[in-house]
């Protein structure tokens, strides 16, 4: 899977392996308004440097990471999240 970066470069996302999904997810730490809804992810910097370097292919080194806008980093997280989250939900048991 390859996702599309603002300058138009793409970047490519691993195939996570069980254990990988694992360690970002629990990684994840949300905070929780009154009504019991997530409103932050606490320390997001370091989770979202943590997603990059596992999620994308190849060698994640800290100019690549420099390289990129928040917006881009951001991008690149939620895809990654977003793969992590899903894993078995597109059919559910029974």
């Amino acid at each position: 899977m390859e996702i599309k970066l603002s300058d138009g470069k793409k970047v490519k996302l691993k195939d996570l392996s069980i254990d990988e999904r694992d360690e970002l997810l629990d990684s994840v730490e949300y905070e929780y308004t009154d009504d019991n809804s997530p409103s932050k992810i606490k320390m997001l910097h370091s989770t979202m440097t943590k997603f990059l370097r596992i999620g994308i292919e190849g060698e994640v080194t800290d100019e690549f990471l420099k390289s990129l806008s928040f917006s881009d980093k951001t991008a690149i997280f939620t895809k990654i999240q977003g793969e992590c989250m899903n894993l078995g939900e597109e059919e559910a048991s029974k």
